[in-house]
């Protein structure tokens, strides 16, 4: 990615350099729009990895919680075991 964010710095540097006002101005508008599109990806990116992570959370929640309740009724098995 940053390759190409690079590659895209350069281009439009020799661009600008090299081009009457008009092209400099579009360049311009194409690297603001860029900028954007790739801040917004990252933020959507950002936001998903968010979900996933509670998600995640939440599963694992909901199995220990599953799990200390079986180790509950183990345990209670056991010591009714003992006592017979």
């Amino acid at each position: 990615m940053k390759k190409t964010l690079l590659g895209l710095a350069v281009v439009a540097t020799l661009t600008l350099v090299s081009c009457k006002q008009e092209t400099k101005d579009q360049v311009g508008e194409a690297t603001d729009a860029i900028g954007t599109e790739m801040g917004d990806a990252v933020d959507t990116a950002a936001v998903k990895v968010d979900a996933a992570v509670d998600s995640t959370k939440v599963k694992m929640g909901e199995s220990l919680k599953k799990g200390a309740e079986k180790m509950s009724a183990a345990g209670e098995k056991m010591k009714e075991a003992a006592e017979n």
